[in-house]
């Protein structure tokens, strides 16, 4: 197992580099062709009303504030330990890590061509048509505010025990509660505010992690490095072994590795967007999964009593930590990583308000007359800030409610992040996506071959996620097992009643403005197609003449 787990970690390093290096020579050599330009909305056929003031590093802190590894691989901690103990830590960050690269590379490469706060809901409409459009961008909705909500649930949970010693249910919800606000308060105040913030978070991110380390190197680890390689697991039973629960307990790798997309969703708010925004998406997996990895590397090998920690729920991480630099230091570290979560949350805001927004403008949502709607005075989607907090905090109410929370905001966005994927590769293998069609970061020859692992990797996450056993109490009497997979197809079928029976008769796409002959030659109906733009003026004239 030491064998396989270096092997797995060694190659993730390498597909780092390998896929840093190609790109970052697709975007020398398009600066060589081209003089630096700033794609707007306006492209789109879409008045500007962002304001484009986000440098790179702050396009980058976003999504890496997002993934925040000391929230979600600290937050699932007791989850993956309890499943498949120290190898989740060794072999299975790796694991995930490597194989989510595949996909921030093939959302890179279409963040670089097609930058826009729609982002993965414009790529689907782009490639596919309206109708792959209204899905990817319920889905990516539906990712978006579960990942909220399991953000700032991970925060309450840590804040309460922190400042309350036996937190009772109704106090966890008032700590919800207040941070959910605190977040949709400075959302609302306005993009400069959340740029510093999200600027301050990396920095507070990459220092935190550091310190953490520092300390725990200094406390000095209980095992050798061969303990992160070795299966444990009080999960394992004659129905589940142990290969099982380890693949299960790749939740808590996965979950923190999403919402990397913040970094496309905020293009229309960052200069220079088809260089920058890529590169956000990217490295914000990339330099996630090397720091992640030696945190929970430390972390796990400082663990005296494995039995106690597996036992504490999410309370895990809490229990590592104070066996590993007792009660004194452990409760300074611990609101360490609490405060990176507050900061983690406020940033997943900020993307979620993003989409919504963009699909709310194309009246792709109920009340999009409302949710689209732009503060005059801060410059930021107000309505659709507070919905997406409201959302979150009644999804966290009920008991046992964190596991699902994970499993769907994972098999929301990734179901979201896969389809304009595929349907690029699509057009790719069919010859309709050709080199002039790539943005400036681009991997050339290997676009295919990325394309494709990232395509069969969010397919096997996907059935993981809906296979997982999760169970939520619903009242004192009902328990709902499997929840995942059921409230996930009732989902479904909820939205293809809606696509049928209302969605397909007047939701037409976004405005593609100079993206439309390209949509037309990728969906392959040059002549049958109408463009939206002609069918919108051809409504506006039916109306006139009615009048």
């Amino acid at each position: 197992m030491s064998f396989l787990g270096i092997a797995i970690l060694g190659l993730t390093l390498v597909m780092m580099g390998f896929i840093g290096i190609n790109a970052a020579r697709s975007v020398r050599q398009w600066q060589l062709n081209h003089k630096q330009t700033n794609s707007s909305a306006k492209s789109f056929g879409y008045q500007q009303e962002l304001i484009r003031d986000m440098g790179g590093f702050s396009n980058f802190a976003v999504s890496f504030s997002i993934i925040s590894i000391l929230t979600g691989a600290v937050s699932y901690y007791g989850y993956g330990f309890s499943q498949g103990g120290p190898a989740i830590m060794g072999i299975g960050w790796p694991l995930v890590t490597f194989f989510v690269l595949f996909v921030a590379a093939a959302m890179a490469e279409l963040t670089s061509a097609i930058p826009t706060s729609g982002a993965i809901y414009h790529w689907a409409a782009i490639l596919g048509g309206p109708t792959w459009g209204w899905f990817t961008g319920w889905l990516n909705i539906i990712g978006q505010v579960t990942i909220v909500a399991g953000i700032d649930y991970g925060c309450a949970t840590f804040a309460s025990n922190l400042l309350i010693a036996h937190p009772s249910k109704l106090q966890f919800l008032i700590t919800y509660g207040v941070i959910l606000t605190s977040h949709a308060l400075l959302n609302h105040f306005g993009i400069d505010l959340v740029s510093k913030l999200n600027s301050l978070s990396a920095i507070y991110h990459v220092i935190g992690v550091l310190l953490i380390i520092g300390v725990l190197m200094i406390a000095g680890p209980e095992h050798h490095i061969s303990y992160l390689f070795s299966t444990f697991s009080t999960q394992t039973s004659s129905t589940m072994p142990y290969w099982g629960a380890f693949l299960i307990g790749l939740l808590q790798a996965q979950w923190t590795l999403t919402g990397y997309d913040a970094s496309a969703h905020t293009s229309e708010e960052t200069l220079n967007p088809r260089v920058q925004a890529p590169w956000g998406v990217f490295l914000s997996v990339a330099i996630s999964g090397i720091f992640g990895f030696i945190l929970l590397a430390l972390v796990t090998l400082s663990i005296k009593n494995p039995a106690a920690v597996a036992a504490a729920g999410n309370n895990a991480f809490i229990v590592a930590i104070q066996q590993a630099v007792g009660s004194r230091f452990s409760g300074m570290l611990l609101w360490l990583v609490t405060i990176a979560m507050w900061f983690c949350g406020c940033s997943a805001i900020t993307s979620s308000s993003r989409m919504v927004y963009a699909f709310s403008r194309d009246n792709g949502l109920p009340f999009s007359a409302y949710l689209k709607r732009i503060s005059t005075k801060f410059h930021t989607p107000a309505v659709a800030i507070w919905m997406i907090a409201i959302i979150a905090f009644l999804a966290g109410i009920s008991d046992g409610i964190y596991a699902v929370i994970g499993t769907m905001s994972i098999i929301g966005l990734y179901s979201s992040y896969f389809i304009p994927i595929a349907l690029k590769l699509r057009a790719q293998l069919q010859g309709v996506w050709t080199a002039d069609d790539n943005g400036p970061w681009h991997l050339g020859k290997w676009s295919i071959p990325v394309g494709v692992v990232a395509c069969l990797w969010v397919i096997f996450l996907i059935g993981l996620m809906i296979l997982s056993p999760t169970d939520v109490q619903l009242t004192a009497h009902v328990m709902l097992h499997d929840a995942t997979g059921k409230i996930m197809f009732v989902v479904i079928v909820v939205l293809m009643i809606d696509y049928g029976l209302s969605a397909r008769h007047h939701f037409m796409g976004p405005k593609l403005g100079s993206y439309e002959k390209l949509s037309s030659r990728l969906t392959h109906n040059v002549t049958k197609r109408p463009t939206v733009e002609a069918t919108r003026l051809k409504n506006s004239v039916s109306e006139r003449n009615r009048n």
